[in-house]
């Protein structure tokens, strides 16, 4: 069983965050936070292009054929999918090649500061930031369920974090993956990205760019390519989501259904291992430490490596009527947006709590939503309507 094993503990903390992930199903209970409604693609199929499929691309006016063409490149406005119910993501055959995923970048626009307005609560002074540490190699052995989430959009090819879950209707064969909202849909100016897809221990040896020259595919993704059948974010994210977080950040969450691009094992089963998620939203003053993985690509970062932040965690209130959002100390940077956020659960376990959503341009921090009842109802909805897919 791998697991994920923190180098350091928080400064000023009496103890390491010991992270592993041989939890079973998803701990604690419905959160303060007010749910959300679930956006879920209708998307299912083999790169073939099922009946279901091209018919939602037909409604819509464009070929299935032509959109894997290059027709996915038409941005227009009444061509950019918006509604939960009208995701789609084909399976374009060998798109995310290692130069087109080295060349991917970070959606810079969500690490902005945000509109902290003053929430439902007060927000806890600005934490001292917290130096990002590389995590150990070979990551699969240190950080197995982590990796990178690759998508198009209008500015180009991009590039968040992700974190394998656990899926309690499926157990040990979760094809689950955890991210930010952001990072699959652009929210209440645009709709849902395209050519969705998650690598597990992308460059798993933490090779430096000169080193990946003309890398094999299995240096850049020992286990293989993962694209989106369906993805689910909130309804909060889709209408409020703003290029700094704006009021749809504190409920800046997406879950994805993937599946190998070649076909194979669950990606559970593949990459060996999965974190629980905890719906209960603890409060930041009742949590010791939490931790950040993911992947940097913003400067002074490249995108290639996996970090960590390990932080005991604050409160931040982005604007009245929302929730408030957990916060470290934290010097990643955009890239590493959607990464999961960990913390010991009461048996000494891992459990996924939060994911990076908005930081300062600053990068001396990373805030990230609370997971309450609605991220809950939009994870079981997803788990019952396509996790035995």
């Amino acid at each position: 069983m791998r697991s994920i094993r923190p180098l350091l503990a928080a400064s000023g903390l009496a103890a390491a965050l010991a992270l592993t992930a041989t939890a079973c199903g998803p701990g604690g209970s419905d959160a303060d936070s007010k749910p959300s409604a679930s956006g879920s693609a209708q998307a299912k199929g083999d790169s073939a292009g099922p009946a279901d499929l091209a018919d939602t691309l037909k409604k819509h006016g464009v070929d299935l054929d032509k959109w894997k063409n290059g027709g996915w490149k038409n941005w227009d406005k009444d061509k950019w999918l918006r509604d939960a119910k009208d995701f789609v993501n084909p399976v374009i055959d060998g798109l995310w090649k290692p130069d087109r995923m080295k060349s991917a970048k970070d959606p810079q626009k969500t690490m902005a500061a945000g509109d902290v307005n003053g929430g439902t609560g007060i927000s806890d002074p600005e934490p001292a930031p917290v130096k990002a540490v590389q995590e150990k190699l070979p990551y699969h052995n240190f950080a197995a369920p982590v990796g990178k989430v690759f998508f198009d959009s209008p500015e180009g090819a991009m590039v968040c974090s992700g974190t394998v879950v656990k899926d309690p209707a499926h157990p040990g064969r979760s094809n689950m993956v955890w991210t930010a909202g952001h990072c699959v849909h652009q929210g209440g100016s645009g709709g849902w990205y395209r050519n969705i897809a998650f690598v597990p221990s992308y460059n798993d040896k933490g090779k430096s760019e000169a080193a990946l020259n003309n890398a094999q595919p299995q240096e850049i993704a020992p286990y293989g390519v993962y694209w989106a059948d369906w993805a689910s974010t909130s309804g909060e994210w889709i209408k409020d989501g703003g290029p700094t977080g704006g009021t749809g950040a504190p409920y800046d969450y997406a879950v994805l259904h993937v599946k190998p691009e070649n076909g194979g094992k669950s990606l559970e089963e593949t990459v060996g291992n999965a974190l629980t998620v905890n719906f209960s939203a603890p409060q930041a003053r009742s949590v010791a430490t939490m931790g950040a993985w993911g992947y940097p690509a913003a400067p002074p970062y490249d995108g290639l490596q996996m970090f960590k932040c390990l932080d005991r965690p604050g409160q931040l209130s982005i604007s009245p009527g929302t929730p408030p959002m957990y916060r470290i100390g934290c010097t990643m940077t955009g890239g590493s947006s959607g990464g999961g956020w960990f913390m010991n659960g009461p048996d000494g376990k891992a459990q996924l709590v939060s994911n990076t959503s908005i930081g300062p341009v600053t990068s001396g921090w990373l805030a990230g939503p609370q997971l309450g009842a609605g991220a809950k109802a939009l994870f079981d909805s997803m788990s019952a309507k396509y996790g035995g897919q």
